[in-house]
């Protein structure tokens, strides 16, 4: 059998910050470190060579005087000089006491060297001129003014080698100590800072649990971004009750409305079979279960429509002026006495689904004619400068009191002047639904006295809203 192995579980919020504030401190203690130890080691360096080339400078001028004064020629200086002479010229002055020194002249085909007794060993003969870092030492060589003997010049730089050493010492303590306490303090202040945090998950659990999505968050506000954070979700939540409520409320009044009917045929079927009944008798009894059974299938037609996925819905030419011809007809034919008259000029025609708006259409159209009786109502297909295109129902009727208007589009709404009348509260609520699935709109439009209009617009194929809508989920 394999072992399983075991679930690495991610570092939580606070270790993660506190790691980024010790990798931080880290990193630009690393870098000051490094740029102090440079400058320094710079300065320090520069400084050494300064004081060991004017040091040199006095020793040539020396070396050169006591040649010219035993006479000879400077290519043979190492046979004039030797390593006591040196010495003694080291030691003229403080400067020069701590120095080291070497003649190195070609005789007879070959290098010469002549040296104080201290002269550090392992230094080639044949060094050109110029100033060099060995080990502990640094070394300066120079030729004389005349002849072809050189002057190197030793000196001890291992103050310069231990500064080095004690800075890497301490930066090797410092760096250990400075992430341990960066890793300390960002652990206490990631604590510190995420303490809001943790009280609003709290907060957001207890609500989740407790089901009271309008409870306030703590902390939230138009602050810093934690209370705006918290001032988004609690917005949200309260977005979440009024669909909860929007969603419980539509399911009670689709309960209501399918038991209506339902109650209806029971009762009906029941009241027939009771007893015996003559021919009449039946087929009168036939015709209401007939009615109610009609109102149950326009009533889950409607409720099919409105659950209806974008991603399901038709893409093709729907020809909105045959649509409203069509609704127009059905009216006559539902209510031969009503006035309804059809404005359409020209061919009007949308990108979507046929099914879905040629029922928008006739809800629109049958609307105006069930709660405007009497009424002249208007249907007009047009085209929006946009390039889109529009329905719009217009009668003259009574109109409707700007409170009803607000609600009017929710699902299973009816003013109560209508009530007792025939439909579901589904009408309007249908063709809203339809018009944002197909990234349009319907506006409402009513005052008391004015009649009432509803006006369907859809945008043109390729716009925006158009596009995104019938490609993804409708977000109501």
């Amino acid at each position: 059998m394999r072992a399983h192995s075991p679930v690495r579980r991610p570092l939580t919020l606070r270790a993660r910050l506190a790691l980024w504030a010790a990798l931080a401190t880290g990193l630009a203690t690393v870098l000051v470190a490094a740029g102090l130890f440079f400058a320094v080691d710079r300065y320090l360096l520069t400084s050494q060579q300064q004081r060991l080339l004017s040091a040199v400078s006095a020793l040539q001028d020396r070396v050169e005087r006591v040649a010219a004064q035993a006479a000879q020629p400077f290519g043979i200086g190492v046979l004039v000089l030797d390593g006591g002479d040196l010495t003694a010229l080291t030691a003229e002055d403080d400067q020069t006491r701590t120095l080291q020194l070497r003649l190195v002249s070609p005789q007879g085909g070959r290098l010469q060297a002549v040296s104080t007794p201290g002269f550090p060993r392992g230094v080639p003969l044949d060094l050109p001129a110029g100033l060099y870092w060995r080990g502990d030492q640094l070394l300066s060589v120079r030729p004389l003014r005349r002849g072809t003997a050189l002057l190197v010049v030793a000196s001890d730089a291992r103050a310069l080698s231990e500064a080095r050493r004690a800075f890497t010492r301490a930066l090797a303590w410092l760096l250990p100590a400075a992430l341990l306490l960066s890793l300390l303090v960002g652990w206490v202040v990631a604590g510190r800072l995420l303490r809001p945090v943790r009280t609003l998950e709290r907060a957001a659990r207890e609500i989740g649990e407790g089901s009271d999505l309008r409870r306030p968050l703590p902390g939230s506000g138009e602050g810093d971004e934690l209370a705006r954070l918290a001032l988004t979700l609690e917005q949200s939540y309260g977005r979440l009750a009024d669909a909860r409520d929007r969603e419980q409320g539509f399911l009670r009044a689709a309960a209501h409305d399918l038991r209506s009917p339902l109650t209806a045929v029971q009762a009906r079927v029941e009241g027939t079979l009771s007893r015996e009944r003559d021919p009449e008798r039946y087929r009168h009894d036939l015709r209401e279960i007939g009615r109610d059974l009609g109102r149950l299938s326009a009533l889950t037609q409607h409720l099919l429509l409105l659950s209806r996925d974008a991603s399901a819905l038709g893409h093709s030419p729907v020809p909105l002026r045959d649509l409203a011809a069509e609704a127009v007809d059905r009216a006559r034919e539902l209510a031969p006495e009503a006035d309804i008259d059809l404005v359409a000029p020209v061919p009007v025609g949308v990108l979507g689904d046929r099914v879905l708006l040629g029922q928008a259409i006739w809800n629109l159209t049958v609307n105006a004619v069930r709660h405007a009786p009497g009424a002249a109502v208007t249907v007009t297909a047009t085209h929006q400068k946009d390039g889109g295109a529009q329905v719009t129902v217009q009668d003259d009727g009574p109109g409707v009191t700007p409170d009803v208007l607000e609600r009017l589009g929710e699902a299973f709404y009816r003013p109560d002047s209508s009530r007792q009348g025939e439909g579901s509260g589904l009408g309007l609520a249908l063709a809203r639904r339809a018009a944002a699935l197909h990234g349009g709109e319907l506006t409402l439009s009513s005052a008391p006295g004015q009649g009432f209009a509803a006006t369907l617009r859809l945008p043109a194929p390729g716009q925006p809203g158009h596009s995104a809508t019938l490609g993804d989920n409708d977000p109501s």
